[in-house]
């Protein structure tokens, strides 16, 4: 360990004044031996007669055993971490399945996902009045015990028993609250499939979403509270129930009784009805009946997420009980240390898959914070930039989830938390959703000091990590601390050759099945829709899109971005289709084609979206032109959706066979060094974009 790079006490580096160098080492745990980590290393050490070297050494390492043992290894994770069943599988996985079709992983088990949340399979479980949720607002904060949230669980899934059977699609309108979490609790327990999206999303979004699952069910907030304003949600809510003609109830939450909610304006089919929560919840055909939880198959699929390709609707990606569950709980459990007792919060809402990671905390005992609001808010002296921190002192958090961005900020703003609060309960940050610049690495540690600050890969495909935090491996500046025990993860260069040994940069892909890859993909065409999106560009091999390296001597990632036409500001992922269809629907005359890419710099902080039009004959893009497309971008999917840059361009780049010419153009715009394929139908138009690129 080089010796002028070793943090201090307080998570500070003796250099951290010098310009901030990629592949610094900023923290060593201080007593590696006392994690959890730890203990199951030496376990199977034990166990299985093997000697292990440091996490760095690729070929003598816990990750290359659990990659190259994948059955034996997932089978000492259930035991480990603990999975709650009512009958034990009687096979793991057969190791040599190919990835696609997906094979059945813990064949011959009965279990239940929300059972496993709600009575957490652990050494020392929590007391019934120990604190399981701290649901928390802009000005509120409210404390459920782990018998108050059991019990509110069972009521709900006494209003929907007989209401909706196993297999049903029961969706949340919801913000991130406690009775969003107690929906999908009880919608699983009776063995029905969750889907959240947040009420900031504008109806064309849902709609794009939801109409494909076809859901009976539905919660719905009457209102959201954001940045001290409530806005009234029950119009874009009749919209939305248009579109939703499966829907038999839908049950609006009160929470926030100043904004009257008209139910006679929520119109469904003619055997639908719209409640309000109590009304609902008292309308149960037994209102005693007790908490019971369907034995179901393993991979029997709990969530549905939502991902969008660069053409049609968002995929609709199913993820399984015991796949989301036991990568979760080995997750929390080994690489990020977190035990009873610790309380972990993540800034989420419950569209992102990090909302699923965070309420899975439940099953390894911890006491998990929901917020609903903006990270800036509540003000603190007028200043809202020490929010989110003062409410980490408050509540005693020891694991801090978070988004690059809103690192980032505080970097930009150099606001120093310390300065106003000890933090000595925190023991991790992470950061997720975009890359994490060496630059904020070295300032989380000025700021938060010496904490594990793990930067986070993975994502809503797989609602897990390939990149994850480890308490064995150091933290160096700008990267992933490891590859996720039992993902066969490697960065393959253009011709499917792992590129790794030789220190350049490649696709990232994974190499051996995993147990949180999706079961399916809902629809006619989900078994084609899976093979596409995962398959086909190494055949056989899990393709993920994203550009990486694979450090030879640290096995940290570096991550460089999206290698793909999907597009990631501030962590929001999405496809270009989604602006293409609004633009299609509301300016069919003056816009003749569009172009909308994600770009992203190496001093860049965040992508930013950048949308070039090409205009109809006779029109031009003005000022009036840009202000209503930002508008209607807004409204119908989110602000977060609304491009940086709308500029109007002279032609659309396209292959030969008609296709746009996205991934170029994203790799222009970020100033990589493009080798232009010979499938471009006119290479020369990307010199329009290269100029673009270095004016802007």
């Amino acid at each position: 360990m080089p010796s002028n790079d070793t943090p201090n006490a307080n998570g500070t580096s003796p250099n951290s004044g010098d310009e901030p160098r990629i592949g610094r080492e900023l923290w060593t745990h201080p007593a590696p031996e006392t994690t959890q980590m730890h203990a199951f290393k030496t376990d199977i050490s034990r166990r299985y007669g093997i000697t292990f070297g440091p996490e760095t050494d690729a070929s003598a390492s816990l990750w290359r055993w659990s990659v190259d043992n994948i059955p034996e290894f997932w089978a000492e994770v259930w035991d480990a971490c603990g999975i709650r069943a009512n009958r034990r599988f009687d096979n793991v996985v057969d190791p040599a399945a190919p990835m696609f079709p997906r094979p059945k992983w813990f064949s011959g088990a009965k279990l239940n996902f929300a059972e496993n949340l709600l009575f957490p399979q652990v050494a020392e479980p929590p007391h019934e009045d120990a604190i399981a949720i701290i649901a928390a607002t802009e000005e509120t904060r409210d404390r459920k015990t782990w018998k108050e949230l059991r019990e509110r669980v069972r009521v709900y899934a006494a209003a929907m028993a007989g209401k909706v059977q196993a297999g049903d699609r029961v969706v949340g309108f919801v913000g991130n609250h406690f009775e969003a979490l107690v929906a999908m609790l009880a919608a699983t327990s009776l063995g029905a499939i969750w889907s959240g999206v947040s009420p900031d999303n504008g109806s064309t979004a849902v709609l794009d979403r939801w109409t494909q699952l076809e859901p009976t069910v539905l919660f719905a907030d009457n209102a959201v509270f954001y940045n001290g304003r409530a806005h009234d949600s029950i119009a874009k809510l009749a919209e939305i129930l248009k579109g939703l003609p499966s829907l038999k109830h839908v049950v609006v939450l009160e929470k926030f009784p100043a904004i009257p909610v008209d139910l006679s304006i929520l119109t469904l089919s003619s055997d639908g009805k719209a409640w309000l929560e109590e009304e609902f919840l008292a309308a149960a055909e037994d209102p005693r009946r007790p908490l019971e939880f369907l034995q179901l198959e393993p991979d029997w699929p709990v969530y549905i997420l939502f991902s969008s390709g660069t053409t049609g609707k968002p995929k609709c990606i199913c993820h399984g009980a015991i796949g989301t569950l036991i990568q979760h709980k080995k997750e929390h459990t080994l690489h990020c240390d977190m035990k009873p007792g610790d309380v972990f919060f993540q800034y989420t809402t419950v569209t992102w898959m990090m909302w699923h990671w965070l309420v899975s905390g439940l099953a390894s005992g911890l006491t998990v914070v929901l917020y609903d609001g903006s990270p800036f808010r509540p003000l603190v002296d007028g200043n809202g930039d020490a929010a989110m921190p003062g409410l980490i002192e408050e509540l005693g958090v020891t694991h801090f989830g978070t988004s690059a961005k809103y690192l980032s900020i505080l970097e930009q703003k150099n606001i120093q938390p310390r300065d106003r609060y000890p933090l000595k309960s925190l023991k991790a940050i992470y950061s997720t959703a975009a890359v994490l610049a060496p630059s904020t690495f070295e300032y989380v540690y000025q700021a938060f000091g010496a904490i594990n600050l793990g930067s986070i890969t993975g994502g809503t495909d797989i609602i897990s990590l390939f990149g994850a935090p480890n308490p064995l491996v150091p933290v160096h500046s700008g990267y992933i601390q490891c590859i996720g025990l039992g993902m066969k993860v490697e960065a393959f260069d253009i011709s499917g050759k792992n590129c790794e040994r030789t220190n350049e940069p490649g696709d990232l892909v994974c190499t051996a099945v995993f147990p949180s890859q999706p079961v399916s993909f809902w629809g006619a065409d989900g078994a084609a829709a899976y093979e596409r999106s995962y398959f086909t560009t190494f055949p056989g091999i899990w393709h993920h899109g994203d550009f990486v390296k694979i450090s030879p001597t640290t096995r940290g990632l570096l991550m460089l971005g999206r290698s793909d036409g999907l597009l990631k500001p501030a962590g929001v992922r999405f496809g270009s289709a989604e602006i293409y269809n609004i633009l299609l629907s509301h300016f069919p005359t003056s816009i003749s084609d569009a172009l909308c890419i994600g770009r992203r710099r190496t001093t860049d902080t965040d992508e930013a979206v950048v949308l070039f039009l090409l205009m109809a004959p006779g029109h031009e893009l003005t000022p009036e032109l840009m202000k209503e497309i930002t508008q209607v971008v807004a409204r119908e999917l989110s602000s977060r959706h609304v491009p940086a840059f709308i500029e109007q361009c002279p032609k659309i780049p396209l292959t030969t066979n008609g296709k746009k010419v996205e991934v170029a153009v994203k790799q222009i715009l970020s100033g990589w060094d493009v080798k232009v394929s010979a499938s471009v139908e006119d290479p020369e138009v990307l010199d329009w974009y290269r100029k673009w690129a270095e004016e802007h």
